[in-house]
Order: structure tokens, then sequence, then C-alpha cells
């Protein structure tokens, strides 16, 4: 009996693809967006801000975001076919279309999408040091050693020789958890984290996917979803390491 192969299997949602590179599932989750924005465009002859901001985060955004800790793009050009569907939802706006981007999203009060997977692998960390998850594997394992700079709740740094274990769930957040504040990785709740964190990294809420960040303080090493060269994302990993 022949076996067939297959080139995309869908598990629980996520279509995965041989090389895991997840190119394919974003494809078609943001043509499943877009197809919810052209209804929304066609189905109102006037939309102010308010209204395209709820809908939008209500219809949208969930194709998206969902189990996005997973499939995270590490390829640029992943990253920006996301976020184009959230700059085409902010010129849907009546007066918008002769604003920038990131105006559009700071009057709209709408965080980009790589600031939001950013922040989410971020929570997922907390929940998974703080026993929110009962799991038996050490995906994440705490730093024992005190005698290093960090909280009580940095993570073990671990070597890996691929590009694409880099940017698993477990090698890529390492960075932007180590460079956070004491006060925010102890939060008493999850809620208390997100608004502790939100503070903390007011400075990178608008932030487009083709930002460059200047290198200045633990707080950019965070950022290493947003920065658009690999080769810079290489150095900067790197030296942290």
């Amino acid at each position: 009996m022949d076996l067939g192969t297959t080139e995309l299997e869908k598990d629980l949602g996520v279509n995965i693809d041989p090389n895991l590179k997840f190119s394919q599932h974003i494809e078609i989750q943001v043509n499943k967006a877009n197809k919810i924005l052209g209804m929304i465009r066609r189905s109102y002859e006037y939309l102010d801000a308010d209204n395209v901001t709820k809908l939008f985060v209500a219809l949208v955004r969930p194709h998206l975001e969902f189990c996005n800790v997973a499939w995270s793009p590490r390829m640029i050009k992943d990253r920006k076919l996301i976020e184009a569907v959230q700059h085409r939802a902010t010129r849907l706006v009546a007066g918008f279309q002769d604003m920038s981007y990131v105006e559009r999203l700071k009057r709209m009060d709408l965080p980009s999408l790589a600031y939001r997977r950013v922040r989410g692998d971020m929570i997922e960390v907390y929940k998974y040091t703080h026993g929110y998850y009962t799991v038996n594997d050490d995906m994440l394992k705490v730093d024992e050693d005190k005698t290093r700079r960090g909280h009580s709740y940095k993570l073990k740094k671990n070597y890996c020789r691929t590009s694409l274990r880099k940017h698993f769930f477990s090698f890529r957040v390492v960075n932007a958890w180590n460079g956070l504040p004491e006060d925010v990785v102890s939060s008493p709740s999850v809620n208390s984290f997100k608004s502790r964190l939100d503070k903390v990294w007011k400075q990178f809420r608008f932030m487009d996917v083709d930002t460059e960040i200047e290198k200045e303080k633990t707080d950019n090493e965070v950022y290493d979803e947003l920065l658009n060269d690999e080769d810079e994302l290489d150095q900067l990993t790197g030296s942290v390491a």
C-alpha cells in the first residue's frame, strides 16, 4: 500500500508545511482577513475611526493572531504581508488616507500587529513561568545562576545552530523576557503584567515592521522581531548570547 504525501497539513487550525516556515499558513490567513475587510468596506457607506477599530478587532484581527505563538513569522515578507492587512484597514477611515501608517495607528490607538506578536509571546512566557500551565516539559528553563544580572525569572539561553531553531518560541523569547524589569515579570496577575508591560514598551506600541531600532538599551533587544535586516538581527542576537 502506497502512502500519499502532502505539502500542507492542517492541525488545530494551523497549516503546517514541511519546512516549518508557515508562509502558506500566513498567506491563507491573510486572504481570509482581506476578504472580511472587503465585506466591511462594501457594507458601510461611512466609517469613522471608532467603528473601524471595533470591526477590525472583532472580525479581522483574530484570523491574523490565532495561535501565532506557534507560527510567528520569521521571514520579512511574511511580516509585511500580515501588517499590510491592518495597513489597509486603517485607510478605510474617512480622512486618514493621506496620513502615514504610524500616524493612523496613533489616531486610532491601535497597536501594530508586530508589537502584539511580541507582546503575546511575553504573556505566554509569564503564564509559563508563573505556573498557569501544567506541563512537564522544560521548554523554558529559569536560569539558576543568580550571580549574573537580571530579574528573578530570568531564562537560561540555550545555543542553537540553525536560523529555523532560533525563531522557535523557546529561543526567540529569551532576550526579550530577560530584558524586562523585575517589577514587570513579578506582576501578581496576567492583567497586571499586561498593563506594566505596555507601560515599559510604550515607545514600541505603534512601530511598523520596516522600522529600524537603534541599539541603546536592553529594551531594544526585545524588538528583534521588528528589525528588517536579517544580518542585523543575527548580530544583535549574538551580542546578547
